[in-house]
């Protein structure tokens, strides 16, 4: 039983990185019928956005001669890394989507791509090839309980994600602006003849969805701390199949698949060899979406929208 509560902890932490990548992949596909496939190095950049952040701070706060406690300076970085990634995805937006808004499909899921890649090259070109470290902030602790070993920043990790993913189902369930994004997911013709603006609703929905990419990627960092210019590219996939698993333009859905696909990929690797934890685990996703092809809570109608 411990040794299931072990792995079961894992599970949560490592669901939570997949989640909140999901609900950038989400947002965009339910909106605009877009799949962002850049989204996955938005969520490396963001990560490197927020090693400069913290180093940026130690640093300032070594010259001034004042000691800044760990969790500010994370909650600090953070902020400062949403705030910065957020303009990232609104420009990823407006030069690279909005232009092939119209365009079939395709072209715009291979800009995607390009422009993902052309990410990779700039962090490759200005961070060098070698992997960087992201600081320690916080010093780890660790909680055994009943056998159990749980550290500080795993409790923090998922407390952290699940705060943002609530904050982001309240802002589309209790706000004007989120009924104007529900509103352009169900109808994207009749809604802007009512006077929302597409352009303002795409960009709020790439400035949220590469914000919790950020969200991710300093997690990943406290959790992991070490980043790479490639690191983007699994974790992209992975979180798109969460996102469509999830069900089209479903926040509780992309949570509820990020997390699963956490669980399925942590505890096969649990029972199974490691190098077959990725076939068994999206073969249950595969098995899980020949059933459901709309996803947990996809609905027919909506798939069928602008195709």
């Amino acid at each position: 039983m411990a040794f299931f509560l072990q792995n079961l902890v894992n599970a949560l932490q490592w669901g939570s990185f997949y989640a909140l990548i999901a609900l950038g992949y989400s947002m965009v596909y339910s909106i605009l019928m877009l799949f962002n496939f850049a989204h996955g190095d938005i969520f490396m950049v963001g990560a490197y956005i927020g090693f400069g952040v913290a180093t940026g701070l130690m640093v300032l706060a070594s010259l001034w001669a004042f000691t800044l406690p760990g969790w500010l300076i994370l909650v600090l970085t953070i902020l400062l890394s949403m705030f910065l990634t957020s303009f990232l995805g609104m420009f990823v937006e407006r030069v690279g989507y909005r232009p092939l808004r119209e365009a079939p499909r395709a072209s715009a899921a291979i800009t995607g791509l390009m422009i993902g890649i052309i990410l990779e090259i700039l962090i490759l070109w200005g961070m060098g090839t070698q992997r960087v470290s992201f600081p320690s902030l916080i010093d780890t602790v660790t909680y055994n309980i009943g056998g159990v070993f749980i550290t500080n920043k795993k409790i923090m990790i998922v407390a952290i994600s699940l705060s943002f993913m609530l904050a982001l189902h309240l802002f589309i369930k209790k706000t004007r602006w989120g009924m104007a994004m529900r509103a352009m997911a169900f109808d994207y013709v009749v809604v802007p003849l009512m006077g929302v603006s597409i352009n303002h609703i795409a960009r709020m929905t790439f400035a949220i969805g590469s914000a919790l990419a950020a969200v991710a990627g300093i997690l990943f960092g406290v959790a992991y701390p070490v980043l790479d210019p490639y690191m983007g590219i699994i974790f992209g996939w992975k979180a798109f199949v969460a996102a469509i698993l999830g069900g089209r333009g479903s926040i509780m859905g992309a949570t509820l698949a990020g997390f699963l696909l956490g669980f399925i990929e942590i505890f096969v690797a649990m029972i199974f060899p490691s190098t077959l934890r990725d076939l068994i685990a999206y073969s249950i996703v595969l098995l899980i979406l020949v059933f459901r092809p709309y996803g947990f809570f996809g609905e027919p109608y909506s798939a069928k929208l602008r195709l």
